[in-house]
C-alpha cells in the first residue's frame, strides 16, 4: 500500500485537513484547487478508506481521516527538522525560515525579514499573515519555527520572548469634533461611533479591558476584519477607532488620520515571538529571532 503513496499527497492532504478546504488549501499550495482535490482523493483511493466527508458546505475529518492528518503533521514536522539540521551541520544561515504573524503585524515584520535576508542572502523566508486564532492553531500544529502576535494563547505551552512595544492609539478623521479637544475623558470617547477588530482580536481584547477597568463596556458600531479597513472607515469618518501607531504612519504624514488626546490612551503592550516549548529552533531560526529581538527593542 505505501508503494502508492507520496509527500506530495500527505502534504496537500495536511493542508486542506487543517483548513478544512480546498480552495484555501489550494492557495497555499499554489495549485488549482481541482488538482489538490485529485490528490487528496488518490490518497483515499490507495488507502481504500474515506478520509474527507461533507456535512453541509463543511468539510469533516472521518476516524482514519484524523489519523492521517496526525501522521502528515508528524512527517511535515520530521522533514522541517532535518532540514534545520542539515542546514545547521554546515553551519550556515541558510534556507527556510517559518514565520507567522497576526495580521497587524503585516505593517513591521517585512522590514525586519528584509534587513535580515540583506545580511544572509541564503535564507528564504516564508511570512505567512492570518488571524489571531488560526496563528493559535499553527503554533499547536508546530507549523511555523515561531509566530508573532500580541496577546498570548493561555492554553498552549509556549515559550515566549517580548520584543517590542505596541503603542495603541485613539484615531478619528481629522474633520471630526473630538480632533479639536484635549484630555477627553474615555467615558466620553466610548459613546462615539466604534469601529473595532472582530472578537479575538488582540487589539480589541486591550480596548475592552481599559474600558471595563472604567466600568464601560465596548459597544461596537462596526465590526471589521483587518486594520486596513478600519483605517479606511475612519479615514471615510464613519466613527472613531483604536489602531497600532505604526499602522497609521503614512495616514498621519498625509493629514487623513489625527491621533485623539483621550484619558487613559495610549495603551501600551507588547509584541511577542512564541514557539511551543521545549521546541528547538534551528541555526537560521535562533539567529533571526536573536536579530528581532535586538532589533525590536533598540526601537
Amino acid at each position: 500500500m505505501t508503494n502508492h503513496w507520496t509527500l506530495q499527497q500527505f502534504r496537500l492532504f495536511e493542508a486542506v485537513a487543517r483548513h478544512r478546504s480546498y480552495t484555501r488549501a489550494a492557495e497555499e499550495m499554489h495549485l488549482t484547487q481541482p488538482a489538490v482535490h485529485i490528490q487528496v482523493k488518490r490518497l483515499e483511493e490507495s488507502m481504500g478508506l474515506q478520509l474527507i466527508e461533507t456535512a453541509g458546505k463543511k468539510l469533516l475529518l472521518t476516524r482514519a481521516g484524523e489519523e492521517v492528518y496526525q501522521t502528515s503533521l508528524n512527517v511535515m514536522n520530521r522533514l522541517q527538522a532535518l532540514s534545520d539540521t542539515l542546514v545547521d551541520l554546515k553551519g550556515k544561515v541558510a534556507g527556510p525560515l517559518k514565520i507567522a504573524v497576526v495580521t497587524s503585524a503585516k505593517y513591521f515584520m517585512p522590514h525586519f525579514l528584509g534587513r535580515f535576508v540583506h545580511e544572509y542572502p541564503e535564507v528564504q523566508p516564508q511570512l505567512v499573515v492570518t488571524n489571531r486564532a488560526r496563528i493559535a492553531e499553527r503554533l499547536s500544529n508546530n507549523l511555523d519555527d515561531f509566530v508573532v502576535i500580541g496577546q498570548i494563547p493561555e492554553h498552549l505551552g509556549l515559550t515566549v520572548r517580548p520584543f517590542m512595544e505596541n503603542i495603541l492609539v485613539p484615531a478619528a478623521h481629522p474633520d471630526h469634533p473630538l480632533a479639536r479637544e484635549s484630555r477627553i475623558p474615555l467615558e466620553r470617547f466610548a459613546r462615539e461611533r466604534m469601529l473595532i477588530r472582530e472578537a479575538g482580536s488582540g487589539t480589541r481584547a486591550a480596548v475592552e479591558e481599559v474600558f471595563a477597568e472604567h466600568g464601560l463596556a465596548l459597544q461596537p458600531y462596526m465590526e471589521l476584519g483587518s486594520s486596513e479597513a478600519i483605517k479606511q472607515a475612519v479615514m471615510a469618518d464613519l466613527g472613531l477607532s483604536v489602531l497600532p501607531l505604526y499602522s497609521l504612519k503614512f495616514e498621519l504624514e498625509a493629514g487623513r488620520i489625527v491621533v485623539l488626546d483621550v484619558e487613559e490612551f495610549p495603551l501600551r503592550r507588547m509584541w511577542n515571538v512564541a514557539h511551543l516549548a521545549g521546541k528547538r529552533l534551528g541555526l537560521t531560526a535562533s539567529v533571526y529571532l536573536d536579530f528581532l529581538v535586538q532589533e525590536g527593542l533598540a526601537r
